[in-house]
């Protein structure tokens, strides 16, 4: 009887303009309990670089969050740090988005294209990659792998033109245009991406089919 895969899921907090989107997560571990493989979820076991009231849409300067804590609320208490992934263990890793990812998981929200990724998480991707193991990036997660593969011509989407298509067409990828129900393989990097909410006002049921689609292509590769 084959092993049953292991897939790690990266979160970075709970709430779309400060940490992991919860929409895209639950999509992305809902899809992935209707494959047989095992799910492990990780975050940084750090605070947020921001707390901020998604009722008004500002920072809340006093307030402070462990990314690690507050991941739990989405992964019901099954989180472990970031720090303790070993790429070895797993046959694949995704990444769901959120605003969060581009301030947490990396600092593009304030550096763009100069952005770095977090250390712990540049070497994981790192290792997922040498080891021939597809990743998964929804919504604005494309661009941390842009990012960590600066210049390597990955094929990837982040919706439509401008704004991060451009970072990563900067950064040395192939952008390719694409709605929140559809994916964008790339077979030869072993890459599968999908918009989900970088269009704002995409349906639910759309976000959740390209998620889907994302996980089934994660699995298959």
């Amino acid at each position: 009887m084959d092993k049953q895969k292991q897939v790690a899921v990266i979160l970075c907090g709970s709430g779309y303009k400060d940490g992991s989107e919860i929409r895209e997560s639950v999509a992305v571990l809902w899809a992935l309990s209707q494959h047989p493989v095992q799910v492990q979820c990780f975050a940084p076991d750090a605070e947020q670089t921001d707390v901020v009231n998604c009722l008004t849409g500002k920072v809340e300067k006093k307030q402070k969050r462990n990314m690690l804590v507050e991941s739990a609320r989405i992964a019901r208490g099954q989180v472990l740090a970031l720090s303790e992934l070993d790429p070895a263990q797993f046959d694949a890793v995704i990444l769901p988005g959120g605003f969060g990812a581009a301030k947490n998981l990396c600092d593009f929200a304030v550096n763009g294209a100069k952005a770095t990724v977090r250390p712990e998480l540049q070497t994981a991707l790192q290792a997922f990659y040498a080891a021939g193991k597809p990743i998964g990036a929804v919504c604005i997660a494309p661009v941390i792998v842009a990012l960590a593969f600066a210049g390597q011509g990955f094929d990837l989407t982040l919706g439509g033109e401008g704004g991060a298509a451009d970072v990563a067409v900067a950064l040395g990828h192939n952008h390719v245009i694409a709605l929140p129900n559809q994916t964008v393989i790339d077979r030869a990097h072993k890459l599968v991406t999908t918009p989900a909410y970088m269009y704002d006002d995409a349906p639910l049921h759309e976000v959740f089919e390209g998620i889907r689609k994302l996980v089934a292509a994660v699995v298959g590769l």
